[in-house]
């Protein structure tokens, strides 16, 4: 029998899914009035404030070193501004399940990232049969994207997509190698805030974000999108962390782009064919090979530094 903390710890996975994957469809509202730079601002801005509420409750320690602000700047930047921003724009051409599927690849993108920049991530035979079935979907939805709407109104939304994904697998590799020894809750909070500046910065200086026509649905994506897609679920992710642990949360990817599918169906009545089943069906299969256990024989990355005798 189920005890009640695996029930409830299976409730928040699905609600973390549920939260994130619908993420791409609220964007996809709020852009009908608001410009890039300042949905991403707003929305920051309440996720923020939500967390620096979180943070001075709990009484979490800040950082002591100066170095670490400056990783964590590094990190508002690859992690959060930028995709942010390049998912936003994307979605300005092209579906919100899109956006969502193909951001699904990202487990794709840091397999190839770490294995070049650390040493205990090597390209292994299970890893190299999942990028090539993960890459074959992602090539398969871009195809089908561009036939259908053209290559001139879609492409440039297709590569900003694959930007921001690359642009996560950064930051997770980035986080990796520099932000340690730090209890989750400030990464999130310090990475919010600097993105919250850059991103305002931006939008004041080329956007008008305070002269936006505020429709009901474009102020409810926002209030969703920073309070639960930028608040709540950090929380629900890091008690899942302490919980399950990174490998069995991190399967919450795979929930993305099915959610995703469905609110853009259900919700914008985006069309769902056998393109973007088979494409979606193989960048979740690759994720799930290259996180396999089979095939570990190491076949390309970074050698281990030598260990001194003596």
């Amino acid at each position: 029998m189920t005890s009640p903390a695996a029930r409830l710890n299976w409730a928040l996975f699905i609600a973390l899914g549920l939260m994130w994957g619908s993420s791409y469809l609220f964007i996809k509202i709020g852009i009908e009035t608001l410009p890039t730079f300042t949905l991403v601002a707003f929305r920051l801005g309440i996720g923020l404030a939500f967390l620096a509420l979180v943070v001075a409750v709990a009484r979490e320690r800040l950082p002591r070193e100066p170095k670490m602000y400056g990783h964590l700047l590094v990190m508002s930047v690859v992690n959060i501004a930028l995709p942010f921003a390049l998912i936003t724009s994307a979605e300005q051409s092209v579906d919100s399940a899109l956006a969502a599927i193909l951001n699904g690849a990202v487990p794709l993108f840091v397999i190839v990232i770490a294995a070049l920049f650390l040493h205990d991530e090597p390209i292994t035979v299970n890893r190299l049969f999942g990028l090539i079935v993960g890459y074959a979907g992602v090539i398969l939805l871009v195809a089908r994207s561009l036939s259908a709407s053209g290559v001139e109104s879609s492409l440039g939304g297709q590569l900003a997509l694959i930007g921001s994904a690359v642009s996560y697998a950064i930051g997770a590799v980035y986080a990796r190698r520099n932000v340690r020894g730090l209890r989750p809750m400030i990464p999130a909070l310090f990475q919010v805030a600097f993105a919250f500046v850059i991103t305002s910065v931006i939008a004041l200086a080329t956007e008008r974000p305070f002269e936006v026509e505020w429709t009901e649905r474009s102020l409810f994506a926002i209030v969703w999108l920073g309070l639960l897609g930028s608040g709540v679920a950090y929380l629900v992710f890091f008690r899942l962390l302490q919980s399950w642990g990174a490998t069995r949360t991190s399967l919450v990817a795979y929930l993305l782009p099915i959610v995703g599918i469905v609110a853009g169906a259900l919700v914008l009545d985006e069309v769902v064919d056998a393109g973007v089943l088979v494409g979606t069906a193989l960048i979740i299969g690759g994720v799930a090979l290259v996180n396999s256990k089979f095939g570990q024989r190491r076949i390309f990355g970074r050698t281990p530094p030598a260990t001194e005798a003596g």
